[in-house]
């Protein structure tokens, strides 16, 4: 998997007694300007998410509690990250087809965006990924 399209960001860890704080700053730890936050919760066991890649919104995802898998696809291989800290994302660039899975009980995904919610943007089925990877190459 290209370092450019997707790696693990280590964001700020400030330890106080009184408990830990974390921040995220675009164009700091964050790669791009945030357009848009999103986060899910209550996922069934068993079920996943994502399923899809992005042409232009690039993202950097944040376990915030509990854990999950997000395994990357670039149309030749696939790398599965385990996310289970709060101090810790996953930047993933355009292009990068993403499912997330084995949530675990309670856990929180965080979502940082850098585009606004467009539906053109999205490509859901995987046959059309391929497609759209082996044009961009």
């Amino acid at each position: 998997m290209q370092k450019s399209k997707c790696r693990l960001v280590s964001l700020p860890k400030i330890i106080d007694p009184r408990g830990n704080l974390t921040v995220a700053e675009q164009t700091i730890e964050v790669p791009f300007d945030i357009a848009r936050v999103y986060w899910t919760y209550d996922i069934p066991s068993g079920e996943s998410r994502g399923g899809h890649a992005h042409k232009t919104c690039e993202e950097l995802i944040v376990a915030v509690s509990g854990s999950f898998n997000v395994t990357l696809d670039n149309g030749h291989e696939r790398t599965t990250y385990h996310l289970n800290h709060p101090y810790q994302g996953l930047y993933v660039g355009t292009g990068i087809w993403r499912t997330l899975d084995d949530f675990s009980s309670g856990s929180v995904c965080l979502v940082l965006a850098s585009h606004l919610f467009e539906e053109e943007d999205y490509i859901r089925e995987y046959d059309e990924f391929l497609e759209y990877v082996k044009c961009s190459e």
